[in-house]
């Protein structure tokens, strides 16, 4: 095999990054995967993660994790309602069953905090270095020489870099750097919605909220712990979130804000905004160029949000970035390739397919949720399915 006592570094570990190990374990590669996080219970995981059948699930069932998963997913999680600004539903699936694994439009909700759990269990202890916060590389050999900021060194004769979006081994392999959608979305969180949003908590019943109208969104989601996570989705300049003077921290600035500029939106709505906890964040949303390319190396590649950041609204992320370790750990496994070099070339050129395919779906999908007739089409899109 071609990582026969080979060291291998995996950068980052979100849900890629995690499976990666996982899966690499399981045919006996010796891997070590650094993370920045103190510890496992350094940092609350965000919105739930909706896992898709050919992909974040394939990745679960290749790493003998499905029946974990199955334990643990939140049932009614993805279920959903349309609704236009004035709160008025147009679509609802809650009639729907609660658990259909194997169905292509199945997507199991789980939180990312416990499948971060699964993930670590699954791993051999001393798999994970926590508090490693990476800072540089440089050659060394036949590998690379990692250097974290707690002033710890460690060599690797393969790095994969796993560190999302804001990747700091992404420019050791390329210079192509994201291009800005168009979209900023505004994130807040409501904790115990039950109590603190009772209005919009009796609406989502645990499950989801799509709300569109006057080219604008509304998007939120029922947390397994009773939070509600919400976003504000609007087109907006690139530097928006720089530049309009808002206090995030001052929530009754943030639902003036609203107001002004979601004017047409129901009352309803201003229980989110007036209820979260602060900060707000906001969130320009990138895309990487959907013809990017580089030369394989032989010894460092990348997965997820380094290789491929995307916009949010096809729900491709942690579910490309599972699909990404499961693909990449094949290449290097499965015997059909001569050389490290080899393995890492065939995996980067099906994954950058993949990924501009998925990406483009993706800034189109954005495209219709900030349109003039966003709710026919969104109406018509899950009407379908």
């Amino acid at each position: 095999m071609l990582l026969t006592d080979k060291q291998v570094a995996i950068v980052g570990g979100g849900p890629g990054g995690l499976t990666l190990a996982r899966l690499l374990q399981l045919k006996g590669v010796n891997v070590k995967l650094y993370e920045r996080d103190f510890n496992k219970d350094a940092r609350v995981q965000g919105s739930p993660l909706d896992m898709h059948e050919g992909s974040g699930l394939a990745a679960l069932r290749k790493a003998n994790l499905l029946d974990e998963f199955r334990k643990n997913f939140l049932p009614g999680a993805d279920k959903k309602l349309i609704m236009n600004e004035h709160a008025e539903i147009f679509f609802s699936d809650h009639d729907k069953p609660e658990e259909n694994f194997g169905h292509e439009y199945f997507r199991p909700e789980i939180d990312r905090g416990t499948l971060r759990k699964i993930l670590l269990k699954s791993l051999k202890s001393g798999t994970v270095v926590w508090d490693s916060h990476f800072i540089s590389m440089e050659k060394q050999g036949e590998g690379w020489l990692l250097h974290f900021k707690n002033g710890f060194s460690a060599y690797a004769d393969i790095v994969i870099a796993a560190d999302g979006a804001n990747s700091k081994i992404r420019p050791y392999i390329t210079d192509i750097k994201p291009f800005y959608s168009g979209i900023t979305m505004l994130e807040g969180n409501v904790y115990n919605s039950k109590k603190s949003a009772p209005s919009i908590d009796a609406l989502i019943k645990g499950g989801k909220i799509m709300a569109f109208g006057n080219q604008k969104n509304l998007l939120m989601g029922q947390k397994g712990n009773g939070d509600l996570g919400f976003y504000a989705s609007f087109k907006a300049g690139e530097e928006w979130s720089a530049t309009n003077e808002l206090n995030y921290a001052d929530k009754s600035q943030i639902l003036a804000w609203f107001k002004q500029e979601y004017s047409e939106w129901s009352t309803i709505w201003y229980e989110l905004f007036k209820n979260a906890g602060a900060p707000f964040i906001p969130r320009p949303i990138y895309c990487m160029p959907l013809n990017q390319t580089w030369t394989a190396l032989p010894n460092l590649t990348m997965i997820g949000d380094a290789a491929h950041v995307m916009p949010p609204f096809a729900g491709e992320g942690a579910n490309m970035a599972m699909l990404d370790a499961l693909k990449l750990s094949e290449c290097l496994t499965d015997g059909t390739h001569q050389t490290l070099q080899e393995a890492i070339a065939a995996y980067e050129v099906e994954m950058r397919k993949r990924a501009a395919i998925a990406a483009q779906e993706s800034l189109e999908n954005g495209e219709k949720m900030h349109s003039e007739h966003s709710l026919a089409i969104m109406l018509e899109m899950f009407s379908s399915h």
